[in-house]
């Protein structure tokens, strides 16, 4: 365990592009510990810009993607493509472990050493709400892909990611279960409810946690754990506060944009210029749509010979954590699971005639009108593809409901992720495992 804390460590103290090179656990010359709320900022800016690109990384596992071959970055992706997590090729890029941890090296020496140092005022209370909000994203977000998909009846069996809240580079880490994850990612936003100053987050530094967002955020954790009555009635406050939707029949801003009036937290870099290079919406992703009602599919796609490039990404332009029609989603498949069908279709319609011109939005009400719970369910996650393609969700729905039977092609040979695969939790990195025996 020490190499990996080692790598840790100098990652953090070696990150110089925002000026915290300045800043350190330890003093030595010509280096300052960091004790003011300007300092302290500075080192959650810090935590902020390293947060990990494994969302993009997951949508090439999904059915949202077909790789170009021919790109010369192809052998970086190949493997995660075909499932491959032993990751024998050295090029293969390695799903993120280390730099999670640096994340949470920052954010522990906020909460352990700025709770201390820095003066009482509403700056430090903001300051700490960020960093328990984002220690808690971090464990979620880790949980998520090292672990199984929450289930009530073996989740305090099932192996999550090891959890650290201390500095001390040389405590030796082991897996949590995955109730133990959530658990702390609970405690952590429970903090963070208590200090949290800031309503919303205004365009440009909407990286940042606010009230809206953690909101979003208790939505989605209570979602991913099947708790149907808190994801409604945090959904429910969320959209109190903020239920604005892009009409796409009117405006042609992609709703995921960070300035977009939708945007909650525009932390996420979710499908980066590295993996739009070597893609192409896929054949399956395509089929979903209807090109003339579905007034998403012109800005989110762009023809490219016979292939659809995905412009809806690429640039920092299109970073996105929380948004308000993921909210109207949870809302409409918590009432669902309540029995409150007919709720969950006048929800999840507020969004679709956003969406839809007046023909398509006429031609999916008549469609939605007799669906039974179960038909409904599937209406939901289909639209779930449509709506958030290429924003990081679509692994984790895939996890969530029904873990579907994916076939990649491959240099002419064909790749099968099978229905229920375990191949559905990633397995830790090798460089993890390698650095660390108890993983």
């Amino acid at each position: 365990m020490r190499k990996i804390t080692t790598i840790i460590a100098l990652a953090a103290i070696s990150f110089i592009s925002i000026g915290c090179d300045r800043f350190l656990d330890i003093q030595p010359e010509g280096k300052v510990i960091p004790t003011t709320v300007e300092d302290y900022r500075k080192v959650l800016t810090s935590a902020y810009v390293k947060y990990p690109l494994h969302k993009s990384l997951t949508a090439i596992r999904t059915d949202e993607v077909s790789i170009d071959e021919n790109s010369g970055e192809f052998n970086l992706y190949r493997e995660i493509a075909m499932w491959k997590d032993a990751n024998t090729d050295q090029a293969t890029t390695e799903f993120p472990w280390v730099s999670f941890y640096t994340v949470v090296f920052y954010l522990n020496q906020i909460i352990n050493e700025g709770s201390k140092t820095m003066q009482d005022s509403p700056e430090k209370q903001q300051i700490l709400a960020e960093a328990y909000a984002l220690r808690a994203y971090v464990y979620f977000d880790m949980v998520n892909l090292y672990g199984k998909p929450y289930n009530t009846a073996t989740a305090s069996a099932d192996r999550g990611v090891p959890i650290t809240l201390d500095i001390d580079l040389e405590q030796v880490l082991k897996p949590s279960s995955v109730q133990e994850v959530y658990d702390q990612v609970h405690a952590d936003l429970a903090k963070a409810d208590e200090m949290m100053m800031e309503e919303k987050q205004p365009a440009g530094i909407n990286y940042r946690f606010s009230k809206t967002a953690l909101l979003a955020f208790h939505a989605r954790t209570a979602l991913y754990e099947g708790d149907w009555n808190k994801a409604l009635s945090y959904a429910e406050q969320v959209l109190a506060v903020k239920g604005d939707l892009i009409n796409l029949n009117t405006a042609s801003t992609v709703p995921n944009h960070f300035t977009s009036v939708e945007s909650i937290m525009a932390l996420d870099n979710p499908f980066n210029i590295s993996v739009q290079t070597i893609s192409y919406a896929s054949s399956e992703l395509l089929s979903k749509y209807n090109n003339t009602t579905d007034k998403r599919f012109g800005i989110y796609f762009e023809k490219n010979n016979d292939k659809y490039k995905i412009i809806k990404g690429g640039s920092t332009d299109f970073r996105v954590s929380f948004r308000t029609a993921e909210m109207y989603f949870i809302k409409s498949e918590a009432l669902l699971k309540l029995n409150r069908l007919a709720e969950a279709k006048e929800t999840l319609a507020v969004v679709l005639k956003n969406r839809y011109n007046q023909e398509g939005y006429t031609s999916v009400q008549n469609e939605i009108a007799p669906m039974n719970t179960a038909e409904f369910m599937n209406f939901i996650l289909d639209e779930r593809f449509r709506e958030f393609a290429l924003e990081g969700h679509r692994w984790f729905d895939l996890r969530r409901a029904n873990q579907k039977k994916i076939t990649h092609t491959v240099y002419g040979q064909e790749y099968i992720l099978q229905q229920n695969d375990v191949r559905y939790t990633i397995e830790y990195p090798m460089s993890a495992k390698k650095n660390n025996p108890n993983l």
